[in-house]
């Protein structure tokens, strides 16, 4: 027996799992299982909608007769919620790191279903590897930690941009810094001689994004 193969073959352990892969996408998710052992059947089971009230009814479904089910499916933009919602029906599942899933050289075709497929036979064998999954106020601080993060970025290219159409238009502010209430107020000053350059400025600065713009924190 290779070193991938997982123990429970030699013990007779998992003959009652089913592993079953899922490539998952926004709209759809496309399922495939395989049966327990080295020589069980490997099949696409079909693509189904991406909602939670389908999903549960197919898992049900195949889990009738006490069938242990396995999940597993490539981490992805879709997030975590599939995850909880299978483990929350009682059911196992792991959602693996798509950089460290094995690939056989030169087979770069790549379609939902043989994906689907691949999952499961690679689950099966015990060679995927599996990520944390961080618990729903977990990942809800993190999204906060993102959002602020992304916010940041997007001010100070924003800033970057307003002080350079002044500068070009040799519009300069004289006080020390830039960014507090004085400046500011100086924007609220600044005149064009065009209309179209002035409509740039109260686009770019308006007493409604003052704080977004003008925010020092």
């Amino acid at each position: 027996m290779s070193g991938t193969e997982p123990h429970g073959w030699e013990t007779g352990q998992m003959d009652d799992i089913t592993y079953v892969g899922l490539d998952v996408h926004k709209a759809t998710v496309c399922v495939a299982l395989a049966e327990s052992g080295r020589g069980g059947e490997v099949r696409q089971i079909g693509v189904f909608e991406n909602r939670s009230e389908i999903l549960v009814k197919l898992a049900a479904r195949l889990s009738k007769g006490g069938r242990r089910l396995s999940f597993c499916y490539e981490a992805g933009p879709c997030g975590y919620g599939l995850h909880r919602l299978l483990t929350g029906c009682g059911h196992d599942c792991v959602v693996v790191a798509p950089s460290l899933i094995p690939v056989k050289a030169g087979d770069r075709v790549k379609t939902d279903r043989r994906d689907a497929v691949m999952l499961a036979k690679l689950h099966r064998a015990g060679e995927l590897t599996s990520i944390w999954i961080p618990d729903a106020a977990h990942e809800a601080m993190r999204d906060l930690v993102r959002a602020r993060a992304t916010a940041a970025r997007v001010l100070s290219k924003a800033r970057q941009h307003l002080q350079s159409f002044l500068l070009r238009h040799d519009q300069i502010y004289r006080g020390a810094r830039a960014w507090t209430l004085a400046y500011r107020r100086w924007l609220t000053t600044v005149r064009f001689a065009h209309p179209a350059q002035q409509i740039v400025l109260q686009d770019s600065f308006t007493p409604s994004r003052t704080p977004k713009l003008g925010s020092t924190g």
